[in-house]
């Protein structure tokens, strides 16, 4: 699929039309990728950029409207992080964190692979500490966008969900001279992570939830993301206005007139009730002989 593609079809996912520039190759194979059922729409799509790759891809545009979509982002960065939380991140990937004893924050993080390795992270050093912190930045988002996402399901008329962001630890790792080939295992481990990011999410929204990775080994310019949202904004409706504003007698005499009524029919409903239960109370006690006779029609 091209990326004119991928964008349209994130924008069906999330229960808005494709863009009128999709070719008619572009719909077919939204034809082969998507449910017909367009009553069957997730409404939430999870996208994630990944810088440093070798792989070229342009940038993704696609539209949404700003009132019916909530758009979450995970490029906020992570100020600060205790080793209460490396640990927790390393047991929700299976691994460990050995702290160490004379130097806080400067423990070991060993996470293991499928294959059966291990990839080590030593806090202590500075590539590997710049590294981690942007895997626990992204963990961080997207628990937070699991919560937002919970708020939102309470809500009367919820909105679509795009969660969008991207990672540049891949490409924050070889532009270090000390990397030593160690933005190859820093890819394994994140293509290691990004599975359990979005079971979490899978668990989060019940599966009603698409993920689109985006792979780019471009450069790109700060006021050019690689993955654009662009809203689309509906005439707001208005309400009907009072072509004049009322003065005070104005407003003063429908007070008193809407009091008169309610009285008027207060005291009309009191005396319907008083009479009904009179009459009722005085009703004779023979029988009525139109209704427990046999009526006869010659």
């Amino acid at each position: 699929m091209l990326l004119p593609e991928v964008g349209a079809t994130a924008s069906v996912l999330l229960g808005f039309p494709p863009p009128i520039t999709l070719s008619a190759a572009g719909s077919s194979k939204l034809n082969e990728v998507l449910i017909s059922n367009p009553f069957d729409r997730p409404r939430a799509v999870f996208m994630l950029e990944v810088s440093g790759v070798d792989v070229f891809v342009h940038c993704i545009n696609f539209l949404v409207d700003e009132e019916q979509v909530s758009v979450i982002s995970l490029d906020e960065p992570l100020r600060d992080y205790t080793e209460e939380e490396i640990n927790d991140f390393a047991s929700w990937l299976g691994g460990s964190y050995v702290p160490d004893a004379t130097k806080p924050l400067h423990g070991i993080l060993a996470i293991p692979l499928e294959n059966g390795d291990d990839v080590n992270l030593h806090m202590s050093k500075k590539v590997h500490r710049e590294f981690a912190s942007k895997l626990f930045a992204l963990s961080h988002n997207i628990r937070k966008a699991m919560q937002m996402h919970e708020d939102l399901s309470q809500a009367l008329h919820r909105p679509a969900e795009l969660i969008v962001g991207s990672f540049d630890g891949i490409k924050a790792l070889q532009e270090q001279q000390d990397a030593d080939g160690f933005d190859k295992l820093g890819m394994r481990l994140l293509l290691a992570t990004l599975p359990k990011i979005f079971d979490s999410l899978q668990t989060a929204y019940e599966g009603q939830i698409v993920g689109v990775f985006v792979f780019n080994g471009a450069s790109q310019p700060v006021s050019k993301p690689l993955i654009n949202v662009m809203f689309t904004s509906r005439p707001s409706p208005r309400w009907l206005a009072e072509t004049k504003t009322p003065t005070n007698t104005t407003l003063a005499a429908q007070v008193l007139v809407r009091r008169t009524l309610a009285w008027i029919t207060g005291v009309v409903l009191l005396i319907a009730t008083l009479l009904g239960v009179y009459f009722l109370l005085n009703m004779p006690l023979t029988r009525d002989t139109l209704l427990y006779s046999n009526v006869k029609l010659d």
